[in-house]
């Protein structure tokens, strides 16, 4: 059983009807290289997978993925030149969801994994931009720990909003690297007073427990309600997907977000 299909620099093991076992997403991934359209590396477990997850259980699943993930990660580095977890050229990447049929907002992301003390230092010199650095790793951590372990987000905004009351701002973008620093901080010391031990530094805990994040976001309350609503069946599962990371926040010339070939709502080019 082939449990992760790899893609990039135009390259692919899926394709566009492979839905059902890579998900929208991965399906849609694997296509746009092999018609050209310049996609970051990266790899899909597949819904097998999570509906493995969900019979044999966590362990029996992280035991029967560790192999594969670490080839597929060695993929990722080799197309792009950078190394996971290495404080000189370092990998990022993101971990998202992707069932057969979207299911907007409902299951779990994690953006800029791969991120620790180390690793921040080297990408605010490398990119002369601190701020971005430390916002990425600000970022991390708060998605992780909402997200992976559970700490709600209203534990960090509340840190945010008293940095930015203290500092006379209003708006998140008005703070300084060094602001976004002391919040980084602050996050990890929030992080390790409700869950009772460190933030994880190790890039490769930080994948695997965001993988599982994913896995179990398919039976999360509101994925449950939107099933049942729209007559999804729950056998499906989801598959995730681990891409190098692209940045929608380096500044006035970054961004991220969806673009449409049609008109969603009348199919027009």
């Amino acid at each position: 059983m082939k449990r992760i299909y790899t893609f990039g620099n135009g390259q692919a093991e899926g394709r566009a009807d492979m839905k059902n076992l890579l998900g929208g997403k991965g399906a849609n991934l694997a296509e746009m290289n092999l018609i050209g359209v310049p996609v970051r590396p990266g790899f899909t477990i597949t819904t097998e997978v999570c509906t493995e997850y969900n019979t044999l259980g966590r362990e029996a699943v992280v035991k029967i993925l560790e192999e594969d993930v670490k080839k597929s990660v060695a993929h990722i580095e080799k197309l792009t030149g950078n190394t996971f977890g290495d404080a000189v050229n370092p990998l990022l990447v993101s971990v998202r969801s992707g069932a057969r049929v979207s299911m907007p907002g409902m299951m779990d992301t994690i953006l800029n994994l791969g991120l620790n003390e180390e690793v921040v230092e080297t990408l605010a010199c490398a990119s002369g931009n601190p701020r971005w650095a430390w916002d990425c790793y600000r970022r991390f951590i708060q998605m992780f720990s909402d997200v992976v372990m559970g700490v709600g987000k209203k534990y960090f905004e509340k840190l945010i909003d008293i940095l930015k009351e203290q500092k006379g701002v209003t708006f998140d973008v008005e703070l300084t690297a060094d602001d976004l620093h002391t919040l980084a901080d602050q996050f990890k010391t929030e992080y390790k007073a409700q869950i009772g031990k460190d933030f994880p530094d190790d890039p490769k805990e930080q994948l695997f427990e965001a993988i599982e994040a994913v896995f179990r976001s398919w039976d999360n309350p509101r994925a449950n309600i939107y099933r049942m609503d729209h007559d999804i069946p729950y056998s499906w599962g989801t598959a995730v997907n681990v891409q190098m990371m692209a940045f929608g926040n380096m500044g006035d010339t970054s961004g991220t977000g969806v673009a449409f070939t049609r008109n969603p709502a009348t199919g027009e080019k």
